[in-house]
């Protein structure tokens, strides 16, 4: 079992311990929205976990290292750039191709770079929430000012990763 699991563990006894010493229905109410959401989030990991095993399966090794790997560099960092900000779903769908983009060769600042672009601009969220009740104007700008950051984010990762000479196998 891995520390996060614990600290979950944990903190899921503790905040079931304090609503259960309430003793005003809280414990009871938290147990009936927990089944709810259980219900509700599963089936999304399961089919999480279809998808970045199937994931895993197509995507060439070979590709991932020469565009995204150690030796692409800045084009590395644009392409994660721009693939994060295209990638749609949730993080249910994100994180698991990271984890698979990262175990076929992907380098950390691409990786990085992606995660930012797909946390910031994710263009299926642009069109369905942003653009309809933000209007074009008010994207333009954000869209403008926030391109910077996903390369940028890339290279300090770099930067960073270079200064503690930080390296993942």
């Amino acid at each position: 079992m891995d520390v996060a699991s614990i600290i979950i563990i944990a903190l899921a006894f503790t905040f079931g311990i304090k609503a259960y010493r309430k003793n005003d229905g809280s414990y009871e109410a938290g147990i009936t929205l927990a089944k709810k959401q259980a219900l509700a989030t599963l089936p999304k990991i399961v089919l999480a976990i279809f998808v970045s095993g199937f994931f895993s399966q197509i995507v060439p090794t070979e590709l991932v290292a020469t565009w995204l790997g150690k030796e692409a560099g800045w084009k590395g960092i644009l392409i994660g750039s721009v693939a994060g900000g295209l990638t749609p779903g949730g993080p249910i769908i994100c994180f698991p191709v990271v984890y698979i983009l990262f175990k076929t060769g992907a380098a950390v600042p691409a990786l990085v770079s992606f995660l930012a672009a797909w946390s910031i601009f994710a263009f299926h969220r642009v069109l369905a929430y942003e653009l309809p009740l933000l209007g074009v104007r008010f994207v333009g700008i954000r869209f403008a000012s926030c391109l910077i950051l996903p390369p940028l984010s890339g290279l300090l990762a770099q930067i960073i990763m270079d200064v503690f000479k930080v390296e993942f196998s």
